[in-house]
Formats: C-alpha cells, sequence, structure tokens
C-alpha cells in the first residue's frame, strides 16, 4: 500500500482544474494541480532556494534529468523572454511549485510561463506545500520522483519512479552538448553595459568543452575579452588544440561528474600542456579535481540557489550554485592541489587552485545568472593567467 502524504503536505485543488500526483520514491504522494504540459514526466526531484530567476533553472543544462520544486512560493509572475535563457529550450524535466502566478507583469515578458512551458513539453504541478517537500528531501535526500497529470495510478507510477535510473553513474552530460563545434563572439546586450570590462586589443582565444554550458557564461567570458569556441563534450585533446586556445573552459554541466570519462581523460592531458590556463566551473571544476587525482561522491540534497556564502581568508562571496555532487578534500594531494574556497554552510570545497600552473575551478558559478555577482572577479582572474602567458 502506497503512504499518503501528512496533511501538513497537502493543498486544496480547485475542483475545476486538473489534478496532478507528484509521487517520490520513498511512497509519499502529493496531490496538485497540473500547469504546463500534460502527461507523465520522472526524474530527480531536487530544490531550488532562490527568489528569482525560475527562466534561467528552468533552461540550465545543468538541471538535466531532474524535477525541480521552487521554494519561492510564487511562480511565473514576470512571465518569460528570450534573453533570460540559458539554452535554446529548457532542460529540467518537470517543475514543481506552490503557486502559480495567474499573470505576468514585467516590461521585459515576451509569454507567460504556462504556455511557454506547455509548448516546450515541460510538465508541471502547483498546489503542493513546497515548504513541507523541501523538509522532507532534506530530512531523506533527493530521490527519483514522477509528476504526472495524464490520470495514470499512483501504484503504476511508484512502479515507474523505482524502476528509473538514479542519478549516480549518469553522464548526462553527453546528452545536452552541443553535437558540433561553434564561435561565440556576442555579449548579452541586456547586461553587457551594466558589468562593462576593459577589452583587450585583440581577443584572448578561449576553447570551451560544453557539458552543458550556459550561455551567461558565455557572455561573461566575451564580456572580459575573448572570444570563445565552442567544442562537444567527447571533443579529443588533438581537436581542442587545433584551435590554438590561449586558455581552455570546462563547463558546468549535469549528471554524474565520475560517469563524464571523456571529459576527466581531456582534462588530464591539459594538464600536461605548457603552461596552458585552465579554468573550471561547477561540473568543470569536479571534473578537473578528478584529473587531479581526487574523488567526488553525492550530497544528500545538493547546493541548489543564490545565497551560499563561500569564503577564502579574509573574504566571502555570496554565490550562486547548482549541484548534487562534490569533491572529497581528503581525496586531493596537498602537495599538488590548493583548496581556495570553502563553502561556508557544511565546509563542502568551493574552489581550487593548482601549484605550479595557471589551472583553477570552482563549484560555484562566478557569472551568477541572474545573480549575486560577487564572483565575476574569476573570469579577470581567468583573462589575467592568458594576458601573462601571452
Amino acid at each position: 500500500m502506497i503512504p499518503t502524504a501528512a496533511a501538513s503536505f497537502l493543498t486544496p485543488v480547485l475542483s475545476s482544474a486538473s489534478p496532478a500526483l507528484l509521487v517520490l520514491a520513498d511512497g509519499t504522494v502529493l496531490r496538485g494541480q497540473a500547469f504546463g504540459a500534460r502527461g507523465t514526466t520522472i526524474g530527480e526531484v531536487v530544490f531550488n532556494t532562490g527568489m528569482t530567476g525560475y527562466q534561467e533553472v528552468i533552461t540550465d543544462p545543468s538541471y538535466a534529468g531532474q524535477l525541480v520544486t521552487f521554494t519561492y512560493p510564487e511562480l511565473g509572475n514576470t512571465g518569460v523572454n528570450a534573453q533570460d535563457q540559458e539554452a535554446d529550450r529548457p532542460h529540467a524535466r518537470g517543475v514543481i511549485a506552490r503557486q502559480l502566478a495567474p499573470l505576468a507583469s514585467n516590461w521585459r515578458s515576451e509569454e507567460p510561463l504556462d504556455p511557454w512551458l506547455t509548448r516546450h513539453g515541460v510538465i508541471g504541478i502547483q498546489g503542493v506545500d513546497t515548504r513541507a517537500l523541501v523538509r522532507h528531501l532534506r530530512e531523506r535526500g533527493a530521490m527519483n520522483g514522477a509528476i504526472s497529470s495524464d490520470g495514470t495510478s499512483p501504484a503504476a507510477l511508484l512502479e515507474q519512479v523505482r524502476s528509473a535510473p538514479e542519478m549516480g553513474g549518469q553522464n548526462l552530460a553527453a546528452t545536452v552538448s552541443t553535437p558540433s563545434p561553434y564561435v561565440w563572439h556576442q555579449p548579452c546586450a541586456a547586461t553587457f553595459d551594466v558589468r562593462r570590462q576593459e577589452r583587450p586589443d585583440r581577443p584572448y582565444k578561449v576553447v570551451a568543452v560544453d557539458y552543458g554550458i550556459k550561455r551567461a557564461i558565455l557572455e561573461r567570458l566575451v564580456a572580459h575579452g575573448c572570444e570563445v569556441q565552442v567544442v562537444p563534450a567527447d571533443s579529443t585533446l588533438e581537436e581542442v588544440m587545433a584551435h590554438q586556445p590561449e586558455g581552455v573552459f570546462l563547463s558546468n554541466g549535469p549528471g554524474d561528474p565520475a560517469a563524464v570519462h571523456v571529459g576527466i581523460g581531456l582534462a588530464k592531458q591539459m594538464l600536461e600542456q605548457d603552461n596552458l590556463p585552465v579554468f573550471g566551473i561547477c561540473l568543470g571544476h569536479q571534473i578537473l579535481g578528478l584529473a587531479l587525482g581526487g574523488r567526488t561522491y553525492k550530497l544528500g540534497y545538493g547546493h541548489r540557489g543564490l545565497n551560499h556564502p563561500c569564503g577564502s581568508p579574509g573574504s566571502v562571496e555570496i554565490t550562486s550554485q547548482n549541484h548534487g555532487f562534490a569533491l572529497d578534500p581528503d581525496s586531493l594531494s596537498p602537495e599538488r592541489v590548493t583548496i581556495t574556497h570553502l563553502n561556508l554552510n557544511d565546509r563542502t570545497v568551493a574552489a581550487l587552485a593548482v601549484r605550479d600552473q595557471p589551472v583553477f575551478g570552482v563549484q560555484y558559478h562566478p557569472e551568477a545568472s541572474p545573480g549575486p555577482h560577487d564572483a565575476d572577479h574569476h573570469f579577470a582572474r581567468f583573462v589575467a593567467l592568458m594576458a601573462q602567458r601571452r
């Protein structure tokens, strides 16, 4: 018998609304109202604590394979627009909300959230007590679940959820990477003037390995004076070096970093190149750590939000984060690697640097779309390393 949710999980559902179910792998069943596309979707249920930026989250390729719970109580109040997308389509498999705003009210809005999700085939559920759901995930850990609005029974959904693969061991980066190389050389008009950087006489040539790269990262690299050649996740060292890069960037992305075997192998080869600057963000940071002989492990419920404090001696940055795995600090050789930043909430590894090499990685997101911008200086740090080599 499937246990029903505790009373605190339930919210009255309007009789005129289409019913929807959220079924978790531990047997919890939550009832709500459907929005977005109709059907059934299965993925890892996680939560994001940001008060804004739902469109950036939903289109971030790092959320591939996941059903995202938004802790902010209202979703959709600013609509969606083309400039705030992190990819050309949504990558989150499903959306869980307390309440969907009946109207979008923002001068930049081009379309309401509900029809946009419907058009892209993203299934949503609202009317769920997201505070109680987040407490449940914090106590039990992120787990697989299903959102369904097509009449599938709770018992059938639970069977599908329990037979779905866990996030551990999945190389999802291969599913979201670009199939072919391309050049990105234009900053975003919406953000470039706000954080304009001093431009070099000629751009720095950067090769970005795409494990699920966000457009905001590409925009910040360009804003800091780079011309970016984006290459697929399965690129070889020869293919990367054929572009004669002055620096190599390892991008963010979804899934288990330890499963990205080709990327780890490429990073190992990068570390053998003569004084070549390498910069990794999020998954790229973890791939870099694995290439340095480290290990990763799965966090209980991950770090996803815009307000995570990270520190180095004498400074603190409020950071944007989105990851479910972390580097084991004890697995990194202190003779070769310096842990430069820690997450001040739980003391997990937030950034590292390689001794005597122009190589570093940060677990958080310096591009911080939609914010904050405390950590944007890491792009300038990468550019400074390329300037020294030039």
